[in-house]
């Protein structure tokens, strides 16, 4: 058995408790795990060029109010 399907056999058996502090502390550690992402990211050329390529799809009328 793999560590995944190890993970998948005890989330599904916790109890209704135990899987709702499961999913509240898993939200959190995800959440985390985004930001973590993001400010690792912020400082490539990556999003740079998204921004970038963005503001010229806007400027060429491409875009529509929200």
């Amino acid at each position: 058995m793999g560590k995944l399907e190890s993970i998948e056999n005890q989330v599904q058996a916790l109890s209704p408790e135990e899987l709702a502090q499961f999913r509240e502390w898993f939200l959190e550690y995800d959440w985390d795990a985004w930001d973590r992402h993001i400010e690792k990211s912020s400082g490539s050329e990556a999003l740079d060029e998204l921004a970038e390529r963005a503001l010229q799809q806007h400027a060429s009328g491409k875009t529509k109010p929200l």
